[in-house]
């Protein structure tokens, strides 16, 4: 970083890039994605994850070449910034603030519900609020600390998935996974199709937040070659969990019982061994490792966000402060804390167009995560449109097909969700509104990137643009 704003500190591995990236989405197979079950059916939600998987592994691909052209705390808001100017770099800055504020408090009730396994008198959300409580400090404490952390958890979560599924195959049944698996018909049918697009949302859930490690970009030791490896890698990882994990907790009983519930996989687990198994109580400790990396992640994934946006100008300037001595975004971690407690208090008393609040607020996160894949991947088009001579150490393979996909499939899965949950999209969109006038109000004062090095290069090169088009 320059000297012109505030610095974060270049401290991060390759394998820390990586325990990032897979700790980041690794609660998303612990639990979330069984609410997809109670819409499509095992078979039809196995439909909707394919695709979605192939939406993030194309995505991904697409989405490393602008993490390593233009590394930056904000990601796509950095991205958006210099392919739209300020504006767009505040859609892709509010949808990914949305995402990552909204997905810990639905995993903090999720550690809260494996606690409570353990310990009936406790309650799920007396262990959220501390889950946050103890995430917040040690995010504050310092990056390296907190990505080390993140990258032995991880690799326990991942041990622990495989320890599921060796445990669960001794009850295995194809023919319980299949068992009303189109929507809850033994068929396909025409009625299924319905259920396969509403559970866009919990198929996402399998493999969101990947995108954040671009928020580590700026604490990261040469990015330009650990960033395509993380992503690869990551994503390889994510895919082959996501699919093992869905087909080993829904062949070894009655699916549906385990379709909308926070902790799925004890319950597949206690079908197979017994409520007093010690393979039981190992699935629920090390379990809480998944939750707990996702959480600690995205923890230190929505920070950077507030940080970037606040930098730029489009949140208040207070939200940028760094901590003197440890070098962390400390106000901006307690800020997005604020706001997930204050969901996990409203748990219990409100609903949101029916459903339970997590599975909103699992819908909420997706939706603010495939807006901005949308606008992310219309940047790349964009930017190698308007500056191919732009420093590119990663090239989008088999462009421009690959980000053509990718896009394709995240603007069907927009539509759906926007269709199937129109009061949530309601709400989005009305908290988009008011952030954009407020940072049009912060722009229109000259307060939006006079402290950010990245915006201000990027409306040098915008400037360049114009002129070069002017000139022709």
């Amino acid at each position: 970083m320059t000297d012109s704003g505030p610095g974060l500190r270049r401290s991060l591995s390759g394998l820390h890039l990586w325990g990032i990236a897979v700790g980041l989405v690794i609660s998303g197979e612990y639990f979330g994605w069984s609410y997809g079950w109670a819409q499509a059916g095992t078979l039809g939600f196995l439909i909707t994850t394919i695709a979605i998987a192939v939406m993030y592994t194309t995505f991904i691909f697409s989405y490393t070449e602008l993490t390593t052209a233009l590394p930056h705390a904000g990601g796509p808001f950095a991205y958006a910034s210099r392919a739209f100017g300020p504006m767009g770099g505040y859609a892709a800055g509010f949808a990914t603030l949305v995402e990552f504020v909204f997905a810990p408090p639905a995993i903090a009730l999720a550690i809260g519900a494996y606690l409570n396994v353990q310990f009936p008198g406790l309650s799920a959300r007396t262990a959220a609020v501390g889950a946050y409580l103890v995430f917040m400090a040690l995010n504050i404490a310092g990056v390296t600390i907190a990505a080390t952390f993140e990258l032995v958890v991880t690799i326990l979560a991942i041990i622990e998935l495989l320890v599921f599924m060796g445990v669960v195959s001794r009850g295995f049944a194809w023919a319980n996974f299949t068992a009303g698996g189109w929507a809850g018909q033994d068929a396909p049918s025409s009625a299924m199709v319905g259920g396969i697009f509403a559970a866009i949302p919990f198929a996402i859930w399998f493999f969101l937040a990947i995108e954040g490690v671009a928020m580590a970009a700026e604490e990261v030791r040469d990015p330009k070659r650990t960033i395509p490896r993380a992503y690869i890698a990551g994503i390889l990882t994510l895919a082959a969990l996501a699919f093992g994990t869905m087909i080993f907790a829904g062949a070894v009983g009655d699916w549906r019982q385990i379709a909308n519930i926070n902790d799925p996989l004890p319950q597949a687990m206690k079908r197979v061994v017994g409520a007093n198994s010690g393979w039981l109580h190992l699935l629920v400790w090390i379990g809480l490792l998944g939750l707990i990396a996702s959480f600690h992640g995205i923890i230190m994934g929505y920070s950077r966000q507030i940080f970037a946006l606040a930098r730029a100008g489009l949140l208040p300037r207070a939200l940028a402060a760094i901590h003197p001595r440890l070098q962390t975004p400390y106000v901006a971690i307690l800020a997005g804390g604020a706001v997930g407690i204050a969901a996990i208090y409203s748990d219990q008393v409100v609903t949101i167009a029916g459903q339970p609040l997590t599975a909103s607020i699992v819908t909420m996160s997706a939706l603010g995560a495939i807006t901005m894949y949308v606008i992310s991947l219309a940047s790349l088009f964009r930017l190698r449109r308007t500056e191919p001579r732009l420093g590119r150490p990663f090239v989008t393979p088999a462009y421009p097909i690959v980000p053509a996909v990718a896009l394709a499939i995240a603007l069907v899965s927009l539509i759906a969700m926007v269709y199937y949950n129109p009061f949530i999209a309601a709400l989005f969109a009305c908290g988009g509104v008011a952030g954009g006038i407020f940072a049009a109000m912060r722009a229109r004062r000259g307060l939006v990137g006079r402290d950010d090095p990245m915006l201000q290069r990027a409306a040098d090169a915008s400037a360049a643009v114009a002129a070069h088009q002017g000139s022709e």
